[in-house]
């Protein structure tokens, strides 16, 4: 594959291929800013009806501008196609109409057969609306990811191009068609994965791989599970799902809304810039105690507790204890409407009841649905006593105050929060509606402290301790009665570790919608991991969604990912072991030291691995950190929290060994794996943890223990 690569422009004639690409990109550049000046010039004063109207545009014209912005430090474009023949499709086919416009500049037009198109970020167009640069979700851009020798998808060439910060200084070509030219690896795409990692998470758009995009480009109608192993990017392939979806389906999802759910802030932190990287500026990110916070939480659970808390039979006891509240009528309703009083007896509010109990619709809806029922009986009456009764007067029936009465003795209003408050700090009550689904010691497990054990019960949901379990249940308690609002697509990261409630909840939130689930069974940490994404994906309301498997690394080093694996016989047999396209085998080191010296050791670990370019992190047992931040702090060398962005002057960032995952650092220093399994409940949970925090890397890893490695990574 010709790779040619010039240390200067100004070397190169008027005929280089260098310098027209150097000249389309300039002009590709002054293109977005006048894109982004005739933004800025619109005046919408006398466009809009009202001050509400005028917001709304303004705001979506200020989302523009800022979505048009030019990054310098980022390519514009990187890849070029040149077709045989006319593609056979619009620029923007299978999207959205605004998308559509926004691929082509022209809903749908501009240059076609005989052409070639530039890929990258965004979409460009000049003056005329011919585009200059094809968004990489257009459908005529699909071929620079998948096409190969084999199949060709009608592109006579594909070149790849290189940068250093925002200026180009090479190319590369691909002729598909031409026999005599060998397939070979590029060597600027293995350059752009090879690159070290400083700052935040960045985008992988011009380094996705045929198997990353067929699930990038997967349709929005179904759930798409991807199980991935440390490195093989399915974090990324989630969020560039993300931006695709929101492109070929930009109206849809703006009426429904998109959601990205992850583990924790450090990690939303350390993914935040890659969407608005892609142009998409809109997409909310959460964790689970963001989406079911309906209390606050201030309590911790013991990992017994949680695990009974997470099971997915505390749906069926927060169920029965809902609708416990439902009393059978015993009494007659009568209602008077002037001179005339209509009787309906009890067995026939009892009849109205159950039908609506078999249904099983939402508790509040049936509560709300219960005064019109009652007055639809004394409406049957009144026809039968020949009056001629209209809409109104069954909804002044159903405000009558006797109706009301009825309607709250039978059906009351529940308190979510109230209701789980009971059932955890009421034994009785909470017997009452575990019978036959959870046992003895599983109920006594999650009850709060009881009279007589010495320590205060809540007195009310403020004063109640909540913890992260009891705010799930909570959540479930809010969705049996007022059914919870569903988006249009959500990607839930680090999906291994949700227990069956927690899948539930977020189930709940896409439930009219899809979803992108990512994670990797091995690396499951919590005593509730999920053992297999047939049963999560049940417990999420998607069975039999399409699980797909990612195991060609591109992050971890060949040498460190082998190491690791060593660990799967034991904490996931059946997963296939992940391998690496990485042509460095990376930097690995073992340092075996006293326990006397084991401080000093990583100290020195660190300032190695500082010597390096790129970012840097010290990853070690939560146990141990502040051992070591006081050490690094003697030492003089400055350490950030996990998630914060590197800096020239800091780039170390020392992190307990429970935010790693999904984290990644060019050079990783492990203190001590022997404290980080330890620090689990028990040896499997520990292995799973050391697995994650052992695949962390890009560049390099050394290892720094005292104590014994575990018996499988023990010999090398």
């Amino acid at each position: 594959m010709p790779s040619h690569a010039h240390p200067s422009p100004d070397q190169a004639g008027p005929a280089d291929p260098l310098q027209r690409e150097r000249a389309h990109l300039a002009a590709s550049r002054a293109a977005l800013r006048a894109m982004r000046e005739d933004a800025q010039a619109l005046n919408i004063k006398d466009v809009t009806a009202n001050w509400v109207n005028a917001e709304v545009l303004q705001g979506e014209i200020d989302a523009r501008i800022k979505a048009l912005a030019d990054l310098s430090g980022t390519p514009l474009f990187f890849g070029r196609l040149d077709y045989l023949h006319a593609p056979g499709i619009d620029l923007a086919e299978g999207a959205s109409k605004g998308a559509a416009q926004s691929a082509s500049g022209k809903g749908g037009g501009g240059r076609r057969a005989g052409e070639n198109f530039y890929v990258g970020r965004r979409h460009v167009h000049d003056a005329d609306g011919d585009p200059m640069v094809i968004d990489w979700r257009a459908p005529v851009s699909q071929p620079f990811y998948r096409a190969s020798k084999k199949d060709p998808m009608d592109l006579k060439l594909r070149r790849r191009f290189g940068y250093t910060g925002g200026e180009l200084t090479a190319y590369e070509d691909e002729h598909l068609t031409d026999p005599a030219e060998a397939e070979t690896t590029s060597a600027l795409l293995q350059a752009e994965i090879e690159r070290p990692r400083v700052g935040p998470m960045r985008d992988i758009v011009a380094t996705i791989q045929p198997e990353q995009d067929e699930i990038v480009r997967a349709g929005i109608g179904g759930t798409v599970c991807v199980q991935g192993a440390p490195g093989t990017g399915k974090t990324a392939v989630g969020l560039h799902r993300v931006a695709y979806l929101l492109y070929a389906h930009r109206e849809r999802l703006a009426r429904s809304g998109t959601l990205v759910i992850g583990p924790n802030r450090s990690f939303l932190q350390y993914i935040e810039q890659v969407l608005p990287a892609l142009g998409e500026l809109e997409v909310k990110q959460a964790t689970i105690d963001d989406l079911v916070g309906h209390v606050e939480v201030r309590g911790t659970d013991d990992a017994a507790t949680a695990t009974v808390k997470g099971d997915a039979r505390m749906a069926e006891v927060l169920r029965r204890a809902v609708r416990a509240h439902v009393t059978p009528p015993q009494e007659p309703c009568v209602v008077v409407r002037g001179s005339r009083r209509w009787r309906v007896p009890a067995y026939e509010l009892q009849e109205i009841v159950q039908e609506l109990l078999d249904r099983d619709i939402r508790y509040g809806a049936a509560r709300e649905a219960l005064p019109q029922r009652i007055a639809h009986a004394v409406l049957v009456r009144m026809e039968q006593a020949g009056e001629a009764p209209d809409d109104r007067v069954q909804d002044a029936v159903a405000r009558n105050a006797a109706v009301k009465t009825a309607v709250k003795a039978i059906w009351p209003p529940v308190d979510p929060a109230k209701l789980v408050l009971r059932l955890l700090s009421d034994a009785d009550f909470l017997a009452e509606h575990a019978a036959g689904i959870l046992t003895d010691e599983e109920q006594k497990a999650i009850l709060w402290p009881q009279p007589g054990s010495g320590k205060r019960a809540p007195r009310g949901v403020r004063s109640a301790k909540w913890s992260s379990a009891d705010a799930v249940l909570v959540d479930e308690a809010t969705d049996l009665v007022t059914r919870t609002h569903s988006l249009g697509h959500v990607v839930l990261d680090e999906a291994q570790d949700l227990s069956p409630m927690q899948y539930r909840a977020v189930g709940r939130r896409c439930s009219t919608g899809s979803a992108t689930i990512l994670g990797d069974i091995a690396q499951g940490t919590t005593p509730w991991a999920t053992d297999t994404w047939e049963q999560a994906l049940a417990h999420l309301g998607k069975p039999g969604a399409a699980v797909e498997e990612l195991t060609q690394g591109f992050r971890v080093p060949r040498e460190v990912i082998a190491y690791a694996s060593r660990l799967l016989p034991a904490i996931a047999p059946d997963l296939t072991e992940a391998t690496s396209i990485r042509e460095s085998a990376g930097d690995f080191e073992i340092r075996a030291v006293r326990p006397a010296d084991l401080a000093a050791a990583v100290l020195a670990a660190c300032r190695d691995a500082l010597a390096e370019e790129g970012s840097v992190g010290l990853i070690a047992a939560d146990a141990r950190i502040p051992v070591l931040r006081t050490a690094l702090e003697e030492a003089g060398i400055t350490c950030l929290p996990p998630g914060a962005e590197t800096s020239a002057e800091a780039r170390l960032t020392l992190v307990p060994a429970t935010l790693a995952k999904g984290l990644e650092y060019d050079y990783v220093v492990l203190d001590e794996p022997a404290a980080i399994v330890d620090g689990e409940p028990d040896e499997r949970t520990g292995l799973r943890r050391l697995y994650v925090c052992l695949t962390r890397p890009v560049s390099g890893l050394t290892i720094v223990h005292a104590a014994e490695l575990p018996e499988r990574l023990a010999g090398g």
